[in-house]
This record gives structure tokens, sequence and C-alpha cells, in this order.
């Protein structure tokens, strides 16, 4: 184990503003070049720290906390399971699912990333689609049962352009899971064209699974006609779940659950009360929210945000964060810390954080290599108490989050060289 020293930002000047006059179309072209460069070096930051060792130490506000690196080697991975034996299904940008044999800290055996990705998975999308690929993945709620595994996609439709490039549209599938790989797979729903980003899944104590979608940043608000910028509710197999608030009216699409989000980046049911909650992207400079999801309700984007820009000279999306008919989020992040992956700790390894809520943290204020762990304390009304900044020693983004059976917590790391990590009291 090694404690964690840390590092400091970039200390490089930023490059004077100079009159350029007439130059030849060569001196330009490299002084442009050197602006450019020095531009890049002046950006302040962190850079990520390797994970070479197998484990470290890192202080919090209650605990020595060990965090052990379970695997490492994956590209950008976003989501992850754990399974009933301790393994966990990972999934990757580039359209693959990797296995981590024995992640649970009960496993009797040392971890390990199996080399191969799981088989069966084949849609392929090339990279150059933004969000394009593989996003979250859960487990069905009987899967000891029937071995089900969902994810969600980003998957072309439509004719392709003169570029050769589709349309891509959030979908739904399932396979089920063999044991190496996932046979039988089916896409179950496909939304609207456009989809972008990420998105989100959970299964309901009913067995229906709710799904966040994103929304393009232009072209104004999505309309009702439209799944993307919304929270989904469909049944197991795909269908329209019938307690949806907005079923049989018309020019509106009946899987809708709630409306105006912007990246719906983590989903997670409250303890106690069963209440759902997402956190959310915001804009350049800040708006990160934690909104409480309710049937039928408006939570704002494009029209109303917390100050942010799409641009770093833009416009602000609205003077005011506050409008008639909008929900207010319960937490706010000013600056912005690009939240991702959701989970309420319920465990008893770490008893100070009873019910507390975790969020993974790609960046924060814009700064590179500022990725973390946010803790968050409510009350017994779902109100802000406090809350504590984590793992930030390590200068990594940080995608995901989940407690295991194990009552241990585990994270995800956003890398090219991504890692699937184990948090634990440290002796």
């Amino acid at each position: 184990m090694h404690d964690i020293p840390d590092v400091p930002a970039s200390t490089a000047a930023p490059m004077p503003r100079r009159f350029i006059g007439t130059l030849g179309s060569a001196y330009l072209a490299l002084l442009l070049s050197l602006c450019l460069a020095a531009s890049a070096a002046a950006q302040s930051g962190f850079t990520p720290r390797p994970l070479t060792e197998p484990s470290y130490v890192i202080k919090t506000a209650d605990y020595d906390v060990r965090v052990v690196v379970l695997a490492r080697g994956m590209y950008r991975p976003f989501a992850f399971t754990l399974l009933p034996n301790g393994d966990a299904l990972v999934t990757e940008r580039n359209v693959q699912v990797r296995l981590v044999r024995n992640a649970l800290s009960t496993s009797r055996r040392a971890p390990s990333l199996v080399g191969k990705p799981l088989s069966g998975v084949e849609p392929q999308l090339p990279h150059r689609f933004a969000g394009a690929g593989i996003h979250d993945i859960a487990l069905h709620p009987r899967f000891g049962e029937n071995g089900l595994v969902y994810f969600t996609y980003n998957q072309p439709v439509g004719e392709k352009d003169n570029s050769g490039n589709s349309q891509i549209a959030l979908s739904l599938l399932r396979g089920k899971f063999n044991g190496h790989g996932l046979e039988h797979i089916e896409t179950l729903f496909t939304g609207s064209m456009g989809a972008v980003h990420g998105s989100k899944m959970i299964f309901a104590p009913d067995g229906s699974v709710f799904i966040s979608s994103a929304s393009p940043d232009k072209d104004g608000p999505p309309g009702m006609d439209d799944d993307n910028g919304k929270i989904l509710h469909l049944n197991e197999d795909g269908s329209v779940h019938q307690g949806n608030p907005f079923i049989g009216k018309s020019g509106v699409r009946p899987e809708i659950y709630s409306y105006g989000h912007r990246e719906g980046f983590g989903l997670a049911f409250a303890p106690g009360t069963g209440e759902l909650v997402e956190v959310e992207h915001g804009p350049n400079g800040g708006g990160d929210e934690l909104n409480l999801i309710l049937p039928g309700r408006n939570y704002g984007w494009p029209t109303v945000s917390f100050y942010g820009r799409l641009t770093d000279d833009g416009p602000r999306i609205s003077e005011s964060p506050i409008a008639p008919g909008v929900e207010q989020p319960l937490v706010v992040w000013l600056p912005s810390i690009g939240p991702s992956g959701l989970a309420f700790y319920t465990g008893d390894r770490f008893p100070k954080w009873k019910n507390n809520l975790f969020v993974g943290s790609a960046v924060r204020g814009e700064v590179r290599g500022t990725g973390g762990l946010e803790r968050i304390v409510f009350n017994t009304r779902l109100e802000e108490l406090r809350r504590e900044t984590m793992l930030g020693e390590l200068h990594l983004r940080i995608r995901d989050v989940r407690q295991g059976s194990d009552g241990m917590l585990y994270i995800l790391t956003d890398e090219d060289d991504g890692a699937l990590l184990r948090l634990e009291p440290a002796p």
C-alpha cells in the first residue's frame, strides 16, 4: 500500500497577445502553430496517475480507505455491473464488454481481466460518432434464474449521408450470459434519431427499467415526440410501462417519464423512500445537477440552467435558474464536476457512510486531472447537509460507482488505461 503525494499543476505562462500585422503565409502558419502549442501547454491541470501499485491508502474525513486495483487495461470503460459469483462485466466505448474475474472481496482467487472481450457482442459503430457505442450495463432482477444482461447502446439508424455516416439512436438490448459471452442478443427498444453522449439505466422494484437519454445542444429543446433529453420508463421486454404520465396524449411519446434533461449520467433509488434520483451534466462552467425524478415533470434544459454556457465566450443559458413549471435540483455543482455514476451506500463496512450518496466525477471546474468521488450527506427529506470530495490524489476520471454485495464500494476510471477499483477499510 502506498500513500499518494499530490502533483503540482502546470506553471507554464500563457502566450502574450501580439499584433500580427502583414505577414507572409508561411510565417503566419508558423506563428499560429506556436500559439496553439503554447496555449495547450498553458492549460492548467494534473497528469493522471498511473496505477502501478496493487493498492493505495487514501485519507477521507471519516476513514483511511484502501484503494485496491482489481483490473487495468480497459479502453475508456463507461459502466460495470457485479455478478452474483463475484465477477464483473465492464463496458468499453469501443463497443466491447470485458469480464473481470473475482472482483468482489469475498472471492477467494485473485482478480484478473480476461484477455478477450465477451463473444457475441458484435455491433460495430465507428468511433467518430460522438457518444457512440455501448454505455450502461445491468443484470435482470432475476439474473440468477434467466442469465439476462441488459445494455444501452447508440446504434446507427436510417440512411447514411454523403460521408458514410448514419444517424444514431438510443437502444435497449439484452442477451443471455453464458459465462464467456452473450448469446441471443435482441433489441428491445429503439428511440428517436439524434441520440448523443451517454445513457444510464436502472431496474425498479417492480421489474421495469428507467433509462436516461441525452439532449443535443442545438435547435432548441427536443419536442415531446422525441425521446432525447428524457427519462424513459419501459417494461423489461421494452414495451411502454402503463404507469407513465403521458400515455394517450397526442404528440407525446408514451415511454417518456420526465423531460428537460441534458445528459443523465447516473440513476439511483434512495434508501428508505425508494425515490428515483438522477445526476446530469450541465453546460460549461457549472450547473451539474442532482434531481429528484417525478413523473411528468420538466427539468428545464435547454432553456433554464445554473448560469453555464455552451461555449467559453457564449451567452449564459439563462439569467435565472428558476422558472415557473421547472423542477429545482436537490444538489447543484458550481463549478461543474462532470458527474457520472451514482450509488447510495447501504452496507455495513463503512458505518459512518450509511445512506450517503456517492457520485463519480470526471473533471472539476474544467481543469483536467481533477476527477474524484463525491460523498453527499442528506437528511431524511433528501436535503443536503454536507459533502466531501474524495480520491482527488489519484487525478483520474471516475466514470461509474457501485456498491457490492460485500459492502464495499467499487469504482471505474475513464482513461485509456481504465481500471476497476475497490474501496475497502484500510487495516
